[in-house]
This record gives structure tokens, C-alpha cells and sequence, in this order.
């Protein structure tokens, strides 16, 4: 009797437990899933509006389903032939910008997180400190203008190929998960730095690589105030962004000089919309070749062994 009523004691308790842990699961189910939606309805109101009619766009109607059908705003957008050199544009300096920024990053944050590196905690802190000062529109402007760089490739690839924040998360990964016995050992076999830091380091250190890589790459793909202010004379280096925002302004001002008549010109909202979905279309289609590798690179630092 007394086996029995303890048995039917612990099944209780497990039974409290899973009711417990179950109520938990589908509380985090739903915190989860309606947080996904709230990041997910922009991007589909965002795309419904570029495939409505203006009309329903102007008149405030659409929200998450497109009313009607029309597909001007996207052939207005294709219909400009520069469209596709700018996307040229964009996709070079994207991977020149990515390329660059991953070799100083990588190198700079191998050479950091070396114990043996005199110095190091002052290089690191001076690193930091430019996360929070800045010096401005004006004096970048200046310095481009000085080393000549203003309507060419580089101004915008090399002023910000090099984020302190990356690097100071790569510098973590490193000095957390490669194990310092294994760069002595590499030494001691006789490789050098460069061959410990191709062979060993990067192929162990694939997810963090591939998460910085993302940062580096989404960020120059979205980035157009810097060709705003350096690109100028040299309309054939307009990267994308800056294309399709000058294309959105000129629709905007010709709207308003038509009177806002519609079936004469498109819409700037519905422009703009398009514009959107147009640009966004390609880091879109990148990200889930990557999401198992930024997936594990976010989790870097979150458990010490």
C-alpha cells in the first residue's frame, strides 16, 4: 500500500511538471510567433501596396492583402536603364567592401586576442573608443576631398570597411574557442602565424565569419548616404540605393507638379514600395544559405566551457 500510494504521489508531480513545462512551451510558442508576425507585417503591407492600385494605395486601403493588381511601379523601375548598372554598382562594392572588411577584421582580431602581443589592451581600447566618438559629415567630407577619393570606387569601400564592433566580437570568439594549446603546438611544429590563422583559426571559426560577413555585407547593400555625399559628378557609380532614392524623389515632385492625377504617373508611395521589395529581394535570397552558420555565430559567448 505504501509502495502504491508514493507511486501515485510522483505521478501526480510529474504529471503537475509536464502541465507545467507545457503551459510554459506554448506561452514562448505564442510570445514567439507573434513577435515573427510583428517583424513580418511591414515587409508584407510594404508589398502588397507595390502591387495595388494606386488608387486603393492613395485612398489608405491596402494593409496586409493587395487590392487590385498592377505592376507599374516595377516597370517604371526596369523600364530605367541605369537601373541595372547601378545594380552592378551595388553588388561590387557590396563584395569589394565584405572581402576587405573580413581580411582586416580577421587579421585584426587574430592578432589581439595573442597574449603575447605587447600592447594589446591598449590597442583594444583605442579600437573601442572610435564606437563612440565620431567625427562628423564635415571632416570625413574634408579627408576624402584631401586623398582625392571623392566620385571614385573607394569612397565608398575603404571608410568603413573596418567596424570595431565586429572586430571586438571576432577578438572574443577567438580568445573563447580556440584553445590556446593548439596555436602552441601549431608553433612549435614550426608554422607560422599566417599558416595557424589560414588553417587552424578560420576553418574553426566558420559560424562567427559567417554572422560578421552578413553585418559587413547587409550593411554596404543598405548604405547610401556616403555615395550621397561623395558621389557627385559620376552618375555611373551611383550605387542602387541612391538610384531608386532619387528615382522615388523625381516621381514625388513630378506627382506633385501633375497635381496628384492618377493613371498619369505612379504614385510615389507605390514607388517607393516597389523600390523596397526591389532592393531588400537579394539579401533576402542570400540570408538562407547563411542562417545555420549566423544562427550558431549569435550563440558565440552566450556559454563558457
Amino acid at each position: 500500500m505504501r509502495n502504491t500510494s508514493v507511486a501515485v504521489r510522483r505521478r501526480k508531480v510529474w504529471t503537475a511538471a509536464g502541465i507545467k513545462n507545457l503551459v510554459v512551451d506554448v506561452v514562448f510558442y505564442i510570445f514567439l510567433t507573434t513577435m515573427a508576425l510583428v517583424c513580418l507585417f511591414p515587409f508584407i503591407h510594404v508589398f502588397s501596396k507595390s502591387i495595388s492600385e494606386e488608387s486603393y494605395v492613395i485612398a489608405n486601403k491596402v494593409v496586409l492583402l493587395p487590392k487590385g493588381f498592377s505592376l507599374n511601379a516595377y516597370e517604371k523601375i526596369f523600364a530605367d536603364t541605369s537601373i541595372m548598372r547601378s545594380m552592378f554598382v551595388t553588388v561590387v562594392v557590396t563584395v569589394s567592401f565584405t572581402v576587405i572588411g573580413m581580411f582586416l577584421t580577421v587579421c585584426a582580431a587574430y592578432a589581439l586576442s595573442r597574449r603575447e602581443l605587447k600592447g594589446r589592451k591598449l590597442m583594444t581600447f583605442l579600437i573601442m573608443l572610435t564606437m563612440y566618438f565620431s567625427a562628423g559629415t564635415i571632416p570625413d567630407y574634408l579627408l576624402m576631398n584631401k586623398l582625392h577619393m571623392l566620385d571614385t570606387w573607394w569612397c565608398m569601400i575603404l571608410p568603413l570597411c573596418f567596424a570595431p564592433y565586429n572586430l571586438l566580437i571576432m577578438k572574443n570568439n577567438f580568445s573563447c574557442s580556440i584553445p590556446d594549446s593548439l596555436i602552441e603546438s601549431a608553433l612549435i611544429d614550426g608554422a607560422g602565424h599566417f599558416k595557424i590563422l589560414g588553417s587552424i583559426v578560420v576553418p574553426l571559426s566558420k559560424p562567427i565569419m559567417a554572422t560578421i560577413a552578413l553585418f559587413y555585407a547587409v550593411g554596404r547593400w543598405n548604405a547610401y548616404q556616403d555615395a550621397l555625399y561623395y558621389i557627385k559628378q559620376r552618375t555611373d557609380l551611383r550605387p542602387l540605393q541612391l538610384k531608386l532614392y532619387y528615382l522615388v524623389v523625381a516621381a514625388r515632385e513630378s506627382f506633385q507638379a501633375e497635381g496628384g492625377s492618377a493613371g498619369v504617373l505612379t504614385n510615389p508611395e507605390v514607388l517607393k514600395a516597389a523600390c523596397v521589395i526591389f532592393a531588400t529581394l537579394p539579401i533576402i535570397c542570400i540570408y538562407p544559405f547563411l542562417q545555420k552558420y549566423f544562427v550558431q555565430g549569435t550563440m558565440v559567448g552566450a556559454v563558457k566551457g
